[in-house]
Parts: structure tokens; C-alpha cells; sequence
């Protein structure tokens, strides 16, 4: 009788988010705010099909996706340095509160802008993960320092001034240095996956704490790079993982020229001790299990054999309660890159982005509280079990909160293939919402606008003219029936996507055939394609929407 009243009052408190549509969708736990994001790197040897492959998943509230042209500016003008671009209560393209100018270029290259812009018309694309670091760095806009350059406003910068990976890293980095890094997340430190078509880049910057002044002569920033071995893939599950930086060897390392000596200065380097210089241990604090259950689950997933590995997948329904038992390895022994044991593709990408960890310690699915009278004196998940408890349902079936792969905000997979023209080079496979529950659309770096259900979104409104809403609003459904209202989902959503993917040879084709005639007519085919490719994805959610209500209604639950 218990796990029925329980799963009673469990039901009421789902319905209850329904009717007054609060925004489940992966923010229903503000306090993990700085740690949302997950990167991954494919380098080409590495990749299904030859393409580096760099990606993002976003925790920032500015979703919204729209196309900046290229421009043309008149010698000596300035170019502003914006703080608030991910914030999504202002109108579509106003950037934020100028902090200060910098020396603007006489053009610039078109890119795709959200939160954290992604890509540009050249196939140059960024992902960002939020790190962490020593307490004695932090600083933030209220904090009375003089930097003004956010993470954000530089890959902005770089997505419009810069065609490689390498000339993105050395323009960021100088930036920082110059301007000084202001952390606009946490107050924290910034990870970047920085790709074009032929390599790929790790970069890493830390800030160096209040009252930082450019009078000063010293860096505004301290940071780090490292390439990615082209047969190698690599992850930032929000911590950094460049380890030992060898500056001799140009072709795989960047840094700022502080790297070191800020260490010593501030007494966390010993130069005469004959230890390494290890850049994660000595700017990081220790490790959090955040980061340590992703870094566990990827090389595990894509190099299981490449060393002993900590054994946590599930042997009993109970075995996550055993937290005595349980692996607390060093950080030391997950490497910064790993040579995968098969090539991965998009969709692998897009499967790890989707993780919530099922069959291990950390699949919140396999809590014992879920489990409800199977009718045959035996025990059964509940039709309601989700990996997204809300911090409410966590607190009402006392479920201990492990952070998934998968959250909820937007984010995208970058394809970028070095042997096609720029139209066509990049497929920023971008979603909306809760990755788990949305669907990726392709957008070529030839695209010139985006469809308008992709730029609308206010989060304080509803809207049916937002792609936004349409996910979100599906994603809430789910919590009626969980178990069950997922398999719908998959069934709509599954054949849509991967009809882009079967496709995308054909549109590839018909692309360069027509950029071959006029590189104008391949815009506008990429252009029209890619906002098709939208409306199909909403109307498809709308129609789910409908369905989901229709058949999981209170009506017909039992009530």
C-alpha cells in the first residue's frame, strides 16, 4: 500500500509542473548552473567519414540562433566588447551592455550567433564547456577588475576574423591577454573545442583574479592550447585536461606566457622541485564527480580497452546505494586524448550527447524508490521512472541527483569536411531544449537565414511560433507517463532525424552542383533546405504534443 500512495503523490506532483508548465525541460536545478556542458572532438582520422567533428552542449539561456552577414568597416573604426550575450531577455541581436571597444577589422566573415556563437561560413566552428578554478583566480563583472573580454565575446571575435582553428586560438588568446578574461559563467574558467576542416584544438583559459588592471603590463588571462591528434578524440565534461605543455613542439601547443610563471609567483609551483608542471592540477581545485563520471563514461565507451578502467555499471538494482565501495580514482589516469577503437560518425556524437547514463551507478532510473507492485506480487519500475527527476520528485522519493550527458538548453555537433567549397564544408547539427527529447537540425555554413521559429523565444511566454516551446512543451508531456510517452517520442522523432542524415549525401550533391553554376544559387538551396528541415521538425512536435496529451491524459490515468 505504501508504493501506491506514493506513487500517487508522485503523480500529482508531475501533473501539478504540467498544468502550471514549468520549464522541466533540464533547468529544474539552478545550483548546478556551471556545470551543464560536454564537449567532444573527433579529429578526421578519427571520424566515420573523414570530417573533424567538434561539438557543444549548452546550459545558456540565450537559445535563440540566428545568421550575422559579413560586414565591411571603414579603416580605424572600433569594434564593441558586449557582457550579457547569453542573456535571452533582450531583443534578437542586441548583444549585451558594451564594456569597452577594441580595433575593428575592415571585414569580417558571416557566422551563425547564439549564447555561445558556434560556426562560420568558412566551417570554422567552437564549442565551450565551462571549467573550474583555484578560488584565488575568480573574478567577475562586479568584482571592481578592469577586464572586459567574456569567453563568448571571443569566440564571436574569432567565428568573425578568423578562417583556422590555430589563427582562432592565437586570436582568442591575445585578446585575453590584452583585454583581460572576465568570466561570465560560475565566476569561472573556459574550455574551448576549436575546429576547421583539418585541425583540432583544445584551449583553456583562466582568469587571474580582481583588480587585474592592463596598466599593469601583466597578462589579463592565463591559457593554454593543445591540438587534438587527428586519429585521436578528446572530451571536456566541464574540467580542464591539458596536462604537461611542451611549447617546443609548436605544431601541438599554445600558451600565454604567463602559464608557468603565475603558478610561481602565487606559490603553487615549484620550478627547483624537479616535479612536472601538470597545467590541470595546478589551476584546477580538486575534482568534482561531475566531470569524473563523464570523463569515466567516454573513455569507457570509446576505449574500453585502453587501460583498467573503474567498474561502475550496475551489478544489482541497489549497488548505486553503495557508495563505500565505490571507485574515487585520480583524475591522472584519463588522458587528455584517446585513439577510439572504431571511428565515430554524428550520430555517435549525438548518442553520447544523449547520455544519461543507463546501467551504471549514475542512472537515476535505477533508484529503488521507483519501483511499484507488479500486480504478480512482484516489483516493477514505475510508468513514471525518468532520468530527469526534478529537484521536487528527488525530494519526494529521496533520489540522489547524479548529472547526466544529457541536460536540457541547446547545442550542436560541428561536421566540418575539407573537401568541399565553403557552402557546403560544415553541418552545424543544432538542437533545441533537452537533447535527450529534441531533434538535430542540419544547418550548412552556406545558410543565410534561419527559419523564424528558430530566433523566437522568450522564456517568461509561451509561444506556438517557437521551436523553443514546441520541444519544451513535448518534453513536459513526457513526465504523464514517462516510460511509455518516450517510446511515442522516439517513434516521431527517430525516422525525422535520421532521414537528414540518409538524405545528406543527395543535398550534398545538388549543392556543388549548383555552387559549381553559382555559388548564390547554393545558398539559397542550402538556405531553403535547412529552414525545411526546421518546420518539419516543429510541425512533427506539434503533432507529438497533441498526441501525447490526448493519450496520457489525467482522464485516462486512474485518477
Amino acid at each position: 500500500m505504501m508504493l501506491k500512495f506514493k506513487e500517487m503523490i508522485f503523480l500529482t506532483v508531475c501533473i501539478f509542473f504540467l498544468v502550471t508548465l514549468f520549464p522541466i525541460s533540464g533547468q529544474a536545478d539552478n545550483s548546478q548552473a556551471d556545470d551543464h556542458c560536454t564537449d567532444i572532438i573527433v579529429g578526421k582520422l578519427a571520424s566515420a567519414d573523414g570530417s573533424v567533428i567538434t561539438s557543444h552542449t549548452g546550459c545558456a539561456a540565450e537559445c535563440r540562433v540566428h545568421y550575422v552577414p559579413a560586414q565591411t568597416f571603414k579603416k580605424g573604426a572600433k569594434a564593441p566588447v558586449y557582457y550579457g550575450i547569453q542573456d535571452v531577455n533582450k531583443p534578437l541581436r542586441d548583444y549585451g551592455k558594451v564594456l569597452g571597444y577594441i580595433p575593428q577589422v575592415e571585414s569580417t566573415y558571416a557566422y551563425f550567433h547564439s549564447g555561445y556563437p558556434h560556426m562560420n561560413e568558412h566551417g570554422l566552428a567552437i564549442g565551450e564547456s565551462t571549467l573550474s578554478q583555484r578560488a584565488e583566480l575568480k573574478t567577475d563583472v562586479t568584482m571592481g577588475g578592469k577586464q572586459i573580454m567574456t569567453i563568448e565575446q571571443g569566440q564571436l571575435f574569432a567565428l568573425q576574423r578568423c578562417k583556422t582553428a590555430r589563427e582562432a586560438v592565437k586570436l582568442i588568446g591575445s585578446l585575453v591577454e590584452k583585454y583581460g578574461f572576465l568570466p561570465s559563467c560560475g565566476p569561472e574558467s573556459e574550455g574551448l573545442c576549436i575546429a576547421d576542416s583539418n585541425e583540432a584544438w583544445v584551449m583553456e583559459v583562466f582568469s587571474v583574479g580582481p583588480f587585474w588592471d592592463p596598466e599593469s603590463g601583466k597578462p589579463g588571462a592565463i591559457w593554454a592550447a593543445q591540438r587534438v591528434p587527428d586519429d585521436h578524440i578528446a572530451v571536456i565534461p566541464n574540467w580542464s585536461i591539458i596536462k604537461e605543455i611542451d611549447l617546443d613542439n609548436p605544431d601541438y601547443f599554445m600558451a600565454s606566457p604567463n602559464y608557468i610563471t603565475e603558478a610561481v609567483e602565487r606559490g603553487w609551483y615549484d620550478p627547483e622541485s624537479g616535479e612536472l608542471f601538470i597545467w590541470q592540477e595546478v589551476y584546477s581545485p580538486l575534482p568534482r564527480e561531475w566531470a569524473m563520471g563523464r570523463f569515466w563514461l567516454f573513455f569507457t565507451t570509446y576505449a574500453p580497452n585502453f587501460r583498467e578502467w573503474p567498474q561502475k555499471k550496475l551489478t544489482n538494482p541497489s549497488s548505486s546505494y553503495d557508495a563505500y565501495h565505490q571507485y574515487i580514482e585520480p583524475i591522472s589516469i584519463y588522458p587528455f586524448s584517446v585513439k577510439p577503437e572504431k571511428k565515430l560518425s554524428v550520430q555517435d556524437v549525438i548518442a553520447f550527447q544523449r547520455s544519461v547514463f543507463e546501467g551504471t551507478i549514475y542512472d537515476m532510473t535505477s533508484d529503488t524508490d521507483w519501483l511499484v507492485p507488479d500486480g504478480k506480487g512482484g516489483l516493477k519500475k514505475s510508468p513514471l521512472t525518468t532520468p530527469f527527476p526534478t529537484k521536487d520528485m528527488r525530494e519526494l522519493l529521496d533520489i540522489t541527483w547524479r548529472r547526466p550527458v544529457s541536460r536540457g538548453g541547446y547545442g550542436m555537433v560541428a561536421q566540418i569536411r575539407g573537401w568541399l567549397p565553403p557552402p557546403l564544408r560544415g553541418v552545424y547539427w543544432f538542437y533545441l531544449d533537452n537533447q535527450y527529447v529534441s531533434t538535430y537540425a542540419p544547418i550548412y555554413s552556406g545558410v543565410q537565414e534561419i527559419s523564424p521559429l528558430y530566433k523566437t523565444y522568450d522564456p517568461n511566454k509561451f509561444s506556438e511560433d517557437s521551436a523553443r516551446w514546441a520541444i519544451d512543451l513535448v518534453d513536459n508531456l513526457l513526465y504523464l507517463r514517462w516510460q511509455e510517452a518516450v517510446k511515442d517520442l522516439r517513434a516521431g522523432r527517430d525516422p525525422l532525424e535520421s532521414g537528414f542524415f540518409k538524405e545528406q549525401a543527395d543535398i550534398d550533391a545538388k549543392a556543388l552542383e549548383l555552387y559549381e553554376k553559382d555559388p548564390e544559387l547554393a545558398h539559397k538551396f542550402l538556405t531553403d533546405y535547412t529552414r525545411s528541415c526546421m518546420e518539419k521538425i516543429v510541425k512533427m512536435y506539434r503533432e507529438l504534443r497533441d498526441l501525447l496529451i490526448t493519450k496520457y491524459t489525467n482522464n485516462k490515468l486512474g485518477l
